[in-house]
């Protein structure tokens, strides 16, 4: 697929690490002059007799003017990450040395990376196809347990593995599909219909198993939105302050103290939780800055992911919470009752005839932990399952919502008996939409825009 593209017949350089001041910096070429580029550079020995995957310790000069010592490593073409003659220069972590080494590259031929370029290069090289790529970024960006195993499933080619099995199947049917065309006035039929019909059915439901596997992948990698409401002085502010075992939200006993919203987050069992304290909701103040808190309050709740109504079980009635619940239910908002303040359990039966309520005292922890599960369950309705195939990006999910659309169609194809002329063009669109998540089908533009999202030297 590389000489089908323009401009990648030429050597670029990046720091691969993060930049700033830190113990070592590892500078990146790839590209077929990477290997005399740095060999001008480093005069302690030829590196263009060297083998691959060596390492080699010396000074990096430009001209007569040492820059630093440091630490070559060679990877020879096909066998390195882009598929390209490779070079890793680790120098010390001072931001001037680096600047200066790069410049060095710069001057004697090679030109600065664009972000996520290696790995564009390594894909347009065969080394990863595009599903692994894209789950190469995602692994950099993980930040919780859940999140890393996703990507790294995927990088393996655990996805790709389910698609490709599945679109070779479908070619193989397409071919003899296409063959029955040439032959469309002997009336014969290559392809076995049952056999078929018995794929595509299997194949539905393996695009169904993934387009529902998103739910759960969106949340591993975006996160879950998280409103804590309810009245002022319920204890909003107390129990963020607990979730985060830190006291982030001022805490007192005056209504209405919080008067603006509080964001943080919190890994619980693997799940990122973006926790919003919101401003108490009442029906009338007079103070201006708590009414807009209270505003933000109602803006916060409808843009969230679960909203957890806390209340205080020693002054909200049974009534006025099955009203909140009507509410919640007509605009579809997923939520959890929390009743607070629960030291005096005997107070707490009357609420039992209510759905999705747990009871907890911030303040003094009591049962806090059993609401992190309770919202780890009500978010991804059950345990977090990473092992297997989970589908985390929107491009994927838009184009396996284009393949269940191609496969409905030539179920029906098959059930009303239409022509193989008209079943291969049905067919040939799911193949398509199928490429289009590895990359197997794509261009230039397209490729550009998902790997500019990389971080530079990546």
């Amino acid at each position: 697929m590389l000489g089908k593209l323009s401009g990648w017949d030429d050597t670029i350089v990046a720091l691969a690490t993060p930049s700033g001041i830190g113990a070592i910096g590892v500078i990146r070429l790839s590209g077929p002059t990477a290997f005399p580029i740095v060999n001008e550079l480093f005069p302690a020995k030829d590196l263009m007799i060297q083998q691959s995957h060596t390492l080699h310790v010396g000074f990096i000069k430009d001209g007569e003017v040492a820059l630093d010592e440091v630490v070559v490593a060679l990877f020879k073409g096909p066998k390195s990450y882009t598929g390209e003659d490779v070079v890793e220069i680790s120098c010390h972590g001072s931001p001037y040395i680096q600047q200066q080494v790069i410049q060095a590259c710069v001057s004697r031929g090679a030109r600065l990376a664009k972000p996520g370029e290696f790995t564009q290069r390594a894909f347009l090289h065969g080394k990863l196809d595009l599903v692994q790529a894209e789950a190469v970024a995602d692994l950099i960006a993980s930040n919780t347990e859940a999140s890393r195993k996703a990507a790294l499933h995927n990088i393996r080619g655990g996805f790709s593995a389910v698609l490709q099995g599945l679109r070779d199947r479908m070619l193989s049917f397409s071919a003899l599909i296409e063959l029955e065309l040439d032959f469309s006035q002997e009336d014969v039929e290559f392809a076995d219909r049952t056999q078929f019909f018995n794929l595509i059915n299997e194949a539905e439901r393996t695009v169904q198993h993934l387009l529902q596997s998103f739910q759960l992948g969106n949340v591993i990698k975006n996160g879950v939105q998280v409103a804590i409401i309810g009245k002022p002085n319920a204890g909003k502010s107390t129990l963020l302050n607990t979730l985060l075992n830190e006291n982030r939200a001022i805490v007192s006993d005056i209504a209405g103290t919080t008067r603006d919203t509080i964001e943080e987050t919190l890994n619980i069992n693997g799940i990122l939780f973006r926790l919003v304290d919101t401003a108490g909701i009442r029906e009338h103040t007079s103070d201006v800055i708590e009414s807009i808190g209270v505003e933000k309050s109602l803006e916060k709740m409808q843009q969230a992911d679960v909203v957890v109504y806390l209340f205080d079980v020693n002054e909200m009635s049974v009534g006025e919470l099955s009203g909140l619940v009507d509410k919640f239910r007509s605009e579809s908002i997923e939520y959890l009752l929390v009743g607070n303040k629960a030291e005096d359990k005997s107070l707490l039966s009357e609420f039992s005839a209510l759905d999705n309520v747990i009871f907890i005292s911030a303040k003094s922890g009591w049962n806090v932990e059993e609401l992190k599960d309770k919202l780890t369950e009500l978010v991804l309705h059950g345990s977090v399952q990473t092992e297997g195939t989970v589908v985390t990006n929107a491009r994927h999910q838009h184009a396996l919502q284009q393949v269940a659309s191609s496969l409905s169609d030539i179920h029906k194809g098959l059930d009303d008996k239409i022509p193989g002329d008209l079943l291969a063009l049905d067919i040939r669109r799911c193949l398509h939409y199928l490429g289009e998540i590895t990359g197997e089908i794509s261009n230039e533009d397209r490729l550009d825009y998902i790997f500019s999202k990389f971080c530079i030297g990546k």
